[in-house]
């Protein structure tokens, strides 16, 4: 961290002005600059700095959002697509499925049909010959 400016001499002017002896504000003076070396404040440079590191570091955490977000967006996209195309299979195996079981019961609907015209032919003939026999 950077020190704050301070400028005994003016300090030490000001209390002579003030009406302290010259020992004294030279010994006042020497005492405020060791307590200011001292401590470690933050200057505005210092905090100004540290407010860059801060907006650098943010920067880049929002680019690497951005990044992932991109990433997500794409998958969710293929996903999507992949849903679609599945679901357009899986409508077009639902009509072949319809077809193929239209097409059996239309066939069992020609045989039911063959069987009660043979047994309508079979009754018939018994028909007739119970009739012959009596």
């Amino acid at each position: 961290m950077g020190q704050v400016a301070f400028d005994t001499l003016k300090f030490v002017e000001t209390l002579e002005t003030a009406g302290l002896p010259k020992d004294q504000a030279k010994a006042i003076s020497l005492a405020v600059r060791e307590s200011h070396e001292a401590v470690d404040v933050a200057t505005k440079r210092d905090l100004e700095d540290v407010r860059k590191e801060i907006d650098a570091r943010f920067d880049k955490v929002d680019a690497r959002f951005e990044k992932h977000e991109a990433q997500m967006q794409a998958r969710f996209e293929k996903t999507d697509t992949q849903i679609a195309d599945v679901r357009k299979d899986l409508s077009a195996e639902i009509a072949l499925l319809r077809k193929d079981v239209e097409h059996t019961a239309n066939g069992l609907l020609i045989k039911l049909s063959a069987v009660m015209l043979a047994i309508a032919g079979l009754a018939s003939t018994i028909v007739t010959v119970v009739i012959k026999l009596l």
